[in-house]
């Protein structure tokens, strides 16, 4: 049996992030570890729609598309995800 948990990948998936619009979908781009076949958990993230990984950010630069993307990276950190429903980039 292979030792899945040492597996480390990166990984792309949506996710949402609230402006003052309202809640948008984003793509985050993060580093994972496997802890099963199916399953990873998101162990850092690399970038949060095209506005890196910390600050602030906005889906096309108006003032109410803007959110903070540190907050949205911490909160993805730890998160579980399942791989059917991601993107594997590496």
């Amino acid at each position: 049996m292979t030792n899945v948990s040492a597996t480390k990948i990166v990984i792309k998936y949506n996710t949402s992030v609230f402006t003052p619009a309202g809640w948008r979908g984003e793509v985050v781009t993060a580093h994972a570890e496997k802890i099963s076949e199916k399953r990873a958990r998101v162990v850092s993230v690399i970038d949060i729609g095209e506005n890196g990984n910390s600050g602030y950010g906005s889906r096309t630069g108006a003032k109410r598309q803007a959110y903070n993307v540190g907050g949205v990276a911490m909160r993805e950190i730890g998160a579980v995800k399942i791989l059917s429903k991601c993107e594997a980039v590496s």
